[in-house]
């Protein structure tokens, strides 16, 4: 149990009684205890301030022990809190209904020190257990809600959801899927010339802007590789205008890039089509995305002009009215031969 001493609160009408029982409780070497005359007088103090035991008498006037105990259980607050009866040794039937009443025990007038002692004891030793469990709960709550909050980090909400209630991501195939691709140009040889925590430092400041910006789009991070940043729209996350969204999002981040005085530059791609997205494997859960739709936006992110969105003819035209564009002329595109490449700007 704690090394706090802990607190009573004795109610008993008759002063004779009430003094003996604080005489007994200070002789075991329970000094907090407060004293109430009267039931009303004792709910007055239990909402005043906190108590680990309760003895209360039954037989009092105007608001007697069985009202003190039912107002203590339809109190939320108050209901877990120990209650040891204290009644006349011919008044058994009354200690029955006070247990039924939610009562911890009882304790018979006349006082036997023994028995106080041990009906103290016990009552004290259940409500540390309790406490304890209810501690241990609390605890178990906060690791969970750290656990959730930090696979929310890991992996999309909704995978994280699933994950959660089935153990699995069951992988899926998903239409009209706009993938993002942002590049940092010559980052490799941004990281020969600087010192090591230096170029993470920028790197985390740089992917937090994405991050950003990919939220406010209506988009979803899905994970970065090295350098690399991808995104979504329209896959786990509802988002009308998926490609809209990617592309202005594109344009954003290669302002923040500028913007951030590193000195770099990014080439964002982008492509639309279908996916298939789940988690594999079953250490260091990544939620990723595979086909055509992923290879293409990635082979775009490599062909663009710094600070332009670059994409295919083809997925140019869902969006033709809404960005300014020109055309890079056919390219070669690995997998796809010469496609003609088009860069939004703005």
């Amino acid at each position: 149990m704690s090394n706090e001493s802990p607190s009573f609160l004795v109610v008993e009408d008759e002063a004779y009684n009430r003094c003996l029982l604080l005489r007994h409780l200070k002789k075991e070497g329970y000094k907090d205890v407060t004293e109430a005359e009267d039931g009303r007088q004792a709910i007055e103090f239990l909402h005043a301030r906190n108590f680990d035991l309760v003895l209360l008498d039954i037989q009092m006037p105007e608001m007697d022990g069985f009202d003190v105990l039912q107002a203590m259980r339809d109190n939320m607050r108050l209901r877990d809190i120990p209650v040891v009866m204290i009644s006349a040794a011919d008044d058994l039937k009354s200690v029955v209904r006070s247990i039924e009443l939610g009562a911890e025990d009882y304790l018979l007038k006349p006082f036997n020190s023994t028995l106080l002692q041990a009906r103290v004891g016990a009552s004290l030793e259940k409500k540390h257990l309790r406490d304890k469990e209810k501690s241990y709960l609390c605890e178990i709550k906060a690791e969970k809600r750290k656990s959730d909050e930090l696979l929310n980090v890991i992996l999309p909400t909704a995978a994280a959801n699933e994950l959660k209630a089935t153990g699995k991501v069951i992988p899926q195939r998903y239409d009209d899927v706009a993938l993002l691709f942002c590049d940092i140009i010559d980052f490799t040889a941004y990281c020969d010339r600087h010192d090591a925590a230096e170029v993470v430092f920028n790197l985390q400041t740089l992917f937090e802007r994405l991050e950003e910006i990919t939220e406010k789009h209506g988009m979803e991070k899905i994970k970065t590789i090295g350098d690399e940043y991808m995104a979504t729209a329209g896959l786990l996350r509802a988002n009308p205008n998926p490609l809209s969204s990617a592309v202005r999002a594109g344009l954003k981040m290669a302002h923040a890039a500028n913007n951030l005085n590193i000195g770099w530059k990014v080439r964002v791609g982008v492509h639309m089509g279908p996916v298939a997205a789940g988690i594999v494997g079953r250490q260091k859960y990544q939620f990723d995305v595979w086909g055509d739709t992923v290879n293409t936006a990635a082979r775009m992110a490599d062909i663009g002009s710094p600070g332009t969105v670059a994409m295919v003819y083809d997925v140019w035209l869902q969006v033709r009215d809404e960005f300014e564009a020109r055309s890079l002329g056919n390219v070669p595109v690995k997998g796809k031969g010469d496609v003609e490449v088009v860069e939004c700007y703005g």
